[in-house]
């Protein structure tokens, strides 16, 4: 007889981190050419004059909160609220303007065509 992993069950919501001077990264699930990670932002932003590329599809949704969103060549942020979404090509530069310093900010990224980082 096989033995089955149990499915894996959580809320994206639960334990939620207090209001903290970094974005909190948790990996939900992780499949070869896949990552989703749970994003908590509480007032932060990317720094000043940085931007933000990779090299693989970033698929985000915010699920709470606010944020600015803003891309190399745009003059101003794209205001994301809850159900908001963007897919975010490789080598496209971007940058978190501001996120909402009232509640948490939850964002549900979904990472394709990453190159693992594990052994």
């Amino acid at each position: 007889m096989t033995q089955h992993k149990a499915p894996d069950s959580r809320n994206l919501f639960a334990d939620l981190p207090e209001q903290n001077t970094a974005e909190a990264f948790a990996d939900l699930l992780r499949a070869p050419g896949v990552r989703i990670e749970r994003i908590v932002s509480t007032g932060q932003s990317t720094p000043p004059g940085d931007w933000l590329v990779q090299d693989w599809t970033e698929w985000v949704v915010l699920l709470s909160g606010e944020s600015g969103l803003r891309f190399d060549g745009e003059s101003s942020a794209r205001v994301l609220k809850p159900g908001d979404w963007v897919t975010i090509p490789p080598g496209v530069k971007h940058r978190v303007e501001w996120t909402s310093a009232i509640e948490p900010t939850v964002w549900l990224a979904v990472h394709i065509g990453e190159q693992s980082s594990d052994p």
